[in-house]
């Protein structure tokens, strides 16, 4: 499984990706996962950025995806 990382991008950002990677011919569960991380606030220090991770269960696919998007 391979891993690629998203940084600052909205809901609606992910969603159409997500949209794309399944007109594609890709299948949520099968060849990717993604898991979309809001902004957080400590209390203490600056807010960590909002980050979406992908996940690719096929090299080829992984590659392609950050080729496009990252």
């Amino acid at each position: 499984m391979l891993s690629v990382v998203l940084n600052n991008r909205s809901t609606n950002e992910i969603m159409d990706i997500v949209q794309d990677l399944r007109k594609q011919g890709l299948v949520q569960g099968t060849d990717f996962d993604f898991a979309y991380n809001p902004p957080k606030w400590d209390g203490f220090t600056q807010a960590q950025e909002k980050f979406t991770v992908f996940n690719f269960y096929v090299e080829k696919y992984a590659t392609l995806f950050a080729l496009k998007y990252v």
